[in-house]
């Protein structure tokens, strides 16, 4: 006669007692208001209550919650700022939710080789405050307030990728704790490096399902000397897309270009006090380097822009006109959720080869107004990137809709050879996309890897693959 298999209530039970035994009786929490904050991210429906919180605040902790896990087969996910919008850090039925936000040390700072090490906890505002008097900076910027470990776990980029990159550029290297406990480090201090396999890569993106990042080996970069942004508006938003590609394609280093279109423009006017300004398609500008440099670049973009219709140009050369500027930016998803009080906002982006931009939001437009639903557009329009903040009434009905629309606009990418996400990664929402955009056969090698370094689905189940042969979900 064969014994029962444990119940998921019974393992969360012993691994519970395992994780206290070994010395974090006090970083285990099981309040009503602690489960309910670590049931979701942001932007998703979709919440489930964890079974417990653990607090942790090292690599050694998060090795002893891992070992006890395993042993008991207790599904893991790591939760750092729960800003994701795809549902990563949403935790199925008797799960652990992993909190790093208390690992916010800097372990060190090596500001000739320009690089530092830090805990994964840490944000990236943080750092910058923290760093400010080395005349170094972080520059990848997804705009919340995402810690470092999870913009690396989702590979985030943001609005200054055009000109520095995404998380995947400025990593040099990983600690790492995997599904059994066992740490191990990637990467180095080198900017590159001719042995074994690139590992650190491979954990960059991997949305806490192949390992639990507790450090991060960034890449710094020199403050630049002279920093300048502008505001440019539009007619149309034709003529806005056709800018920022001809920038783009002109090979000029701008540091950031980024879309607001008219009705983005509207709200943002309303939330964030943009007064001045009319609500037409517009791009924010930044520039950055030598004077010299920064008024050449000025002087090529500005010919671009009037060349396609667009209005005077709005500088703002003070560190408080442009902290207001790029504040109304980063503010914009608040700003769309204040169009319609009391209704939801589902986020969403895609990104295509600069070149099929215009065409896809083109297609984009035309969905949206047979959608008959409310959308802003706006992006990271420098590296094809945009995003689509659906409003919708907060319904079964409502969240339908929003999900159809999605699922035409990443259509349309897919079919101009895009991704069906260029920052937001898939977590829950996009899994049903990744087939058609990689294959099978891809997708087969990343189950196996799935498999190979987590045999017992632990760590973050359900997130990035779509269930397979060798991966359930």
């Amino acid at each position: 006669m064969n014994e029962c298999a444990p119940s998921s209530a019974s393992r969360l039970s012993a691994a519970l007692a395992a994780i206290r035994a070994g010395g974090l009786s006090a970083q285990v929490s099981t309040a009503p208001s602690v489960l309910e904050t670590h049931s979701h991210g942001e932007a998703m429906e979709a919440a489930c209550l964890p079974g417990a919180v653990v607090f942790v605040e090292s690599t050694d902790h998060v090795a002893t919650v891992l070992r006890a896990c395993h042993a008991n087969r207790v599904p893991v996910v790591a939760f750092g700022a729960g800003t994701s919008v795809e549902g990563h850090v949403t935790p199925p039925d008797h799960a652990i939710s992993l909190d790093l936000s208390a690992m916010t040390a800097i372990v060190e700072v090596n500001a000739e080789d320009l690089d530092c090490r830090v805990q994964a906890g840490l944000t990236r505002q943080a750092l910058n405050a923290r760093i400010r008097d080395t005349g170094l900076f972080f520059p990848v910027d997804p705009g919340g307030e995402a810690t470092l470990g999870g913009m690396c776990a989702t590979r985030a980029s943001g609005t200054a990728a055009v000109r520095y990159g995404t998380m995947k550029e400025n990593v040099l290297g990983l600690t790492v704790v995997l599904a059994t406990g066992e740490v191990i480090r990637t990467g180095g201090r080198v900017r590159k490096s001719a042995t074994g396999y690139d590992l650190t890569s491979l954990f960059i993106g991997s949305e806490g399902t192949l390992g639990i990042i507790t450090e991060v080996q960034l890449r710094l970069h020199g403050r630049p000397e002279c920093l300048s942004a502008a505001i440019c508006q539009f007619p149309t938003l034709d003529d806005a897309v056709r800018t920022a590609m001809e920038i783009i394609q002109c090979g000029i280093p701008i540091s950031r270009v980024e879309l607001l279109d008219s009705v983005q423009m509207a709200a943002s006017i309303r939330y964030s006090g943009l007064t001045g300004y009319e609500p037409l398609t517009t791009l924010f500008f930044e520039f950055a380097g030598g004077p010299a440099a920064v008024q050449e670049q000025v002087a090529a973009t500005e010919a671009i822009a009037l060349s396609n219709n667009g209005q005077a140009f709005a500088w703002a050369d003070t560190a408080e006109e442009r902290t207001r500027l790029w504040k109304a930016r980063h503010d914009a998803f608040w700003a769309a959720k204040a169009i319609e009080p009391g209704a939801r906002v589902i986020s969403t982006d895609c990104i295509v080869p600069i070149s099929r931009l215009g065409e896809l939001i083109a297609g984009v437009r035309q969905d949206i107004a047979a959608s008959g639903l409310r959308v802003p557009l706006l992006g990271h329009v420098g590296d094809g990137n945009f995003h689509a903040l659906i409003i919708i009434e907060n319904t079964r009905q409502g969240y339908d809709r929003a999900w159809d629309l999605d699922r035409r606009i990443v259509a349309r990418a897919l079919a101009l050879g895009g991704s069906c996400s260029g920052e937001h990664g898939v977590g829950m929402g996009k899994l049903e996309f990744l087939e058609t955009e990689h294959g099978e056969g891809t997708l087969a090698v990343m189950r196996a890897l799935k498999n190979t370094m987590d045999p017992r689905n632990i760590l973050n189940p359900g997130k990035l693959l779509p269930p397979g042969r060798l991966y359930q979900g």
